[in-house]
C-alpha cells in the first residue's frame, strides 16, 4: 500500500488493536513480591573500573574518570559463577547483608549450569547435574529470608545441549547447534530443564525473592519457541523471565516481546493447551484482519521484523509495524489474560543493536562498538507485566576475545577494537569509555 490508503490502513489496524487489546494490557496481572518504592542495590564497583577511574584522575581526564564512577554508583547485579555450595551460600550472603544494611534490594545473577555459553567465551558451570543441583541449593541458602531478585542462568533457555525445539514430531530431528560431545545427547536437554525446575522450586520456597528465567531477547528465539521452553522450565512457579541479558536490542521490541511471550504462555496453558508453536512473533507481522475491516484494506501481508530500529503499532515502515502480531494475540486470547512477568536487560542497549561489517562471523553480540548505556535501573516502569529495567550485565566488563572469525581466541586482533580483546568479564577500560559517552538517555555523572 502506498499514500492516503497506507495511512488510512495504519489508523484503522491501530484502532481495531487498541480497543481489542486495550483491556488485558492496561489492567495489572499479579502484584510483584519486590514493593515499588524499594531501593535497587549498588555493589562495590570492580577491580579494574577502580583501577581506571585512579588512571583518568591521575592524567587530569576528571569528566572522563566521572564516567566511569557514574557508571560504578548505578544499580547493578552481582554474578555468582562457580564455587561450592558452601562458598556460594558464604558469597549470597555477604552480598544480601551489605545489600539490606543499605536498606537496598539485591539482583543475583546465578551462571553455573553445566554446559552453559556451550563452550563459548563464557564456558563453565558445574559439571553434572547433582552438582549444580546442591550449589544451587547453597545459594538458596545464602540468600534466606532476605529480598533479592534473582535472574536465574542467563542463555540457559537460549543454548540447550541437544536441544531438539520440535521434539522430532515432525521428523526432522532438528537438533540446535549446541552439541558438546561431553554431553548425553539422549538426557542433555531434559537434564537442563530439570536442573531449572529445581532451581525455581529453591527459590521459590524463599519468602522475599523473585526469581526469572531466560527469555532470550527480541532478535533471537521465536516468541512461541522461547514460551514452550520457559513452561518447560517451571515459569508458572517462577515470578517470569528476564530478557536481553548482556544484549543490546531496543527496550521498547524487547517489551513487545515480552508481551507476546507472556501471551504466549497463557494461550498455550489456557487456551489451547500445547499450541506454543502457532504464537505469532517477530518473524512474520501479517495475519487475517477482522472481516469487516479485510473488506476495506484486504488481506494483511507480513513481512519480517527489523531489529535495528524500533518497534511499534502505528510505525509507518511495515518491518516495525507490530499491529498485526497485536491483533492475533488479542483474536487468540478472548477474554484470557497474560500473567507471566518479566524484566529487560537495559545496561548497554540504549543504541540499540549493531549492524556489522561483513566478517566471516561478525559476533555482533560481542563487544560491539559505537552502543551506550540503556535506562537507568528502575522498579517502575508504568507498565503492568514489565516488572523492571535492570543492569544485569556489567557496563564495562568484557563480552569475550571477539575475533570476527578472523583467527583463533586470545590471540586475534579484534579489527573493531584494535586490540585483543579483555577475556570475558574482565575490565575493558575503552569500551566502557564509549559505553558512558554513547548513554542514552546520558549518563549524569
Amino acid at each position: 500500500m502506498q499514500g492516503r490508503t497506507l495511512v488510512l490502513s495504519r489508523c484503522i489496524v491501530g484502532l481495531v488493536v487498541a480497543l481489542m487489546i486495550g483491556a488485558f494490557i492496561a489492567a495489572p496481572a499479579s502484584a510483584k513480591p519486590t514493593a515499588p518504592g524499594d531501593e535497587l542495590y549498588v555493589p562495590p564497583a570492580q577491580k579494574g573500573a577502580k583501577e581506571q577511574i585512579a588512571d583518568l584522575t591521575s592524567q587530569g581526564d576528571k569528566a572522563a574518570a566521572a564516567r566511569i564512577r557514574a557508571i560504578t554508583d548505578t544499580p547493578q547485579a552481582v554474578w555468582f559463577e562457580a564455587g561450592t555450595p558452601r562458598s556460594v551460600m558464604q558469597d549470597v550472603r555477604l552480598t544480601v547483608r551489605r545489600a539490606a544494611a543499605k536498606r537496598s534490594v539485591p539482583v543475583l545473577v546465578t551462571y553455573n549450569i553445566p554446559f552453559r555459553d556451550c563452550a563459548q567465551f563464557s564456558a563453565g558451570g558445574a559439571t553434572t547435574r547433582a552438582e549444580y543441583e546442591a550449589w544451587i541449593d547453597g545459594f538458596a541458602a545464602g540468600i534466606g529470608d532476605y529480598p533479592a531478585i534473582v535472574v536465574l542462568e542467563p542463555d540457559g533457555l537460549g543454548i540447550i545441549p541437544w536441544y531438539d525445539p520440535y521434539g522430532s514430531a515432525d521428523g526432522s530431528n532438528a537438533l540446535e547447534w549446541c552439541q558438546p560431545a561431553e554431553a548425553d545427547p539422549a538426557t542433555a536437554a531434559s537434564e537442563r530443564f530439570a536442573m531449572l525446575n529445581h532451581a525455581v522450586d529453591a527459590l521459590a520456597g524463599l519468602p522475599n525473592v523473585t526469581t526469572y528465567l531466560d527469555g532470550t531477547h527480541s532478535a533471537w528465539l521465536g516468541s512461541g519457541d522461547i514460551a514452550d521452553r520457559l513452561v518447560r522450565a517451571g515459569v508458572a512457579d517462577a515470578d517470569g523471565f528476564f530478557l536481553n541479558v548482556s544484549n543490546y536490542q531496543f527496550t521498547a521490541n524487547n517489551a513487545q516481546y515480552g508481551r507476546w511471550i507472556s501471551q504466549c504462555i497463557a494461550y498455550a496453558t489456557e487456551v489451547v493447551a500445547g499450541d506454543f508453536f502457532n504464537c505469532p512473533n517477530q518473524y512474520w507481522n501479517g495475519g487475517p484482519l477482522p472481516a469487516k475491516i479485510a473488506e476495506l484494506l484486504g488481506e494483511w501481508t507480513g513481512v519480517e521484523l527489523n531489529r535495528f530500529g524500533v518497534w511499534s503499532d502505528d510505525a509507518a515502515d511495515p518491518a516495525l509495524n507490530t499491529s498485526g502480531i497485536n491483533l492475533r494475540y488479542a483474536n487468540m486470547l478472548g477474554g484470557v489474560e497474560p500473567t507471566a512477568h518479566y524484566v529487560i536487560d537495559t545496561s548497554r542497549n540504549g543504541r540499540g543493536p549493531w549492524a556489522p561489517p561483513a566478517y566471516p562471523d561478525p559476533q555482533d553480540w560481542c563487544n560491539p562498538p559505537n552502543r551506550g548505556l540503556g535506562l537507568a535501573p528502575t522498579l517502575d516502569t508504568g507498565q503492568p507485566l514489565l516488572d523492571a529495567y535492570l543492569w544485569v550485565k556489567t557496563p564495562g566488563e568484557s563480552d569475550g576475545e571477539c575475533t570476527r572469525g578472523l583467527g583463533p581466541a586470545g590471540e586475534t586482533v579484534d579489527p573493531e577494537w584494535g586490540i585483543i580483546d579483555p577475556g570475558a568479564g574482565d575490565w575493558f577500560p575503552q569500551q566502557a569509555l564509549q559505553l558512558a559517552a554513547n548513554a542514552s538517555p546520558p549518563l549524569d555523572p
